[in-house]
């Protein structure tokens, strides 16, 4: 199946003209359209930029060949874009919400989720995209008539929604969050800018979350094959990598294992975006939607894999989850750097003197709750450099992460 490098616009796209707005009014810009401002937005802000040094496997300084999550960020954007353009979707909006989807993301990657998770748990815990939200829409500081960025509508509802409806009509919590209920910085926002919790997202956010999953199957298998995690002999046991390592064999007898792994990162981006593209014009075809409204009220999700992707996607996960997230290299160093954090959170609630002045400033310190969540935002605002550096200031002994990693 050839990629189609542009298609026209479907009717069921969200258009810029049509925004539901922004939270604070603002005129107009001459020469961006209003979900390429969000783009823009998002690029220059802070949050953004210390995307560069935090983690998505592996901490920085193990490599300057892994991904970080900015790189994984980008690639994320140009898969989004890629499909927005073959289903005649708004890639500005596709990529302004592959852009900002990890942004809450914590130092250290999940170990760092973890963490914060525990440490506020009395305060209805850590999420990374109720985190994203609250950076988004309060804790940039870069305005002077607003707090946060401003984005449109169209945007926060992605960023919330972009894995599905958060409840069903009734406001009870679904999907992931049925069991522990919304996180409470997504139902305090809700109640200032209705995002239609129950709803599925548009069509740009549905691209933005498949767009993640591709670009993590095939980029960390390319960063476990890199470290030496596993061969290409192993993942060839996911029937999928499998079919590419043989076609790849085919093609081009005795390659070189460089060549082989490009190749096989390559070759399954490509197969994941046409498998997409294939069962969301099956789907649009049974559903007909009409509008970006009816994209929302659909009962299951218009962009999607078919079923036979579904399952490999679930099998390179259980295969990287076995062989490199549970790797025993992998989890020596994520325990340590959840020390790292738990250590930092207990430390900053003991003594809040020790806190930037405009991270301590305006809350009350007999306010547990409030304390617990600014402590909270600024720890996960920290690379994972900055963390390390952060601790030793306060601690005889900070873990040398290098060093276990070797």
């Amino acid at each position: 199946m050839a990629i189609e490098t542009g298609s026209a616009r479907a009717v069921y796209a969200a258009d810029p003209r049509q925004s539901r707005g922004r939270r604070y009014a603002e005129a107009p810009s001459p020469t961006r359209n209003d979900f390429r401002r969000d783009c823009d937005r998002i690029i220059h802000s802070t949050a953004f930029r210390r995307l560069a040094h935090k983690t998505q496997v592996f901490v920085y300084h193990e490599g300057d060949h892994y991904r970080t999550r900015l790189t994984h960020t980008l690639e994320v954007a140009q898969i989004a874009r890629s499909l927005a353009r073959a289903l005649g979707l708004d890639e500005d909006l596709a990529e302004a919400l592959a852009l900002a989807h990890d942004l809450g993301h914590p130092p250290f990657g999940h170990a760092g989720e973890r963490a914060l998770d525990d440490r506020l748990a009395r305060y209805g815990g850590f999420d990374h995209n109720a985190q994203a939200l609250r950076i988004v829409t309060d804790l940039e500081r870069g305005y002077p008539d607003f707090d946060g960025l401003n984005l449109t509508w169209e945007t926060l509802e992605g960023l919330v929604k972009h894995n599905g409806p958060l409840t069903d009509r009734a406001g009870r919590a679904a999907g992931r969050y049925a069991a522990h209920g919304v996180p409470v910085p997504i139902l305090d926002y809700n109640k200032v800018q209705d995002l239609e919790l129950w709803s599925f997202a548009g069509a740009e956010a549905q691209v933005a979350a498949l767009a993640d999953d591709i670009a993590y199957d095939a980029h960390d298998i390319d960063d476990g094959l890199r470290a030496g995690l596993f061969t290409i002999d192993d993942i060839a046991s996911v029937g999928i990598v499998g079919r590419l390592v043989d076609d790849i064999e085919a093609a081009h007898p005795r390659l070189d294992a460089q060549h082989r792994t490009h190749e096989i990162v390559r070759g399954l981006i490509t197969r994941m975006i046409e498998g997409v593209i294939a069962e969301t014009k099956a789907r649009t075809a049974v559903l007909k939607p009409r509008s970006a409204a009816d994209v929302r009220a659909a009962p299951q999700p218009l962009v999607a894999f078919s079923q036979p992707m579904l399952a490999a996607d679930g099998d390179i996960k259980a295969f990287l989850l076995k062989h490199m997230y549970r790797h025993g290299r992998v989890m020596r160093i994520m325990d340590d750097a959840e020390r790292v954090l738990r250590d930092l959170f207990n430390h900053y609630a003991r003594k809040t003197t020790d806190l930037p002045l405009e991270w301590a400033e305006g809350v009350d310190a007999r306010d547990e709750g409030a304390l617990a969540r600014r402590i909270g935002d600024y720890v996960a605002g920290m690379t994972d450099r900055y963390a390390l550096i952060e601790h030793a200031k306060y601690f005889d002994e900070t873990p040398q992460l290098l060093e276990r990693a070797t």
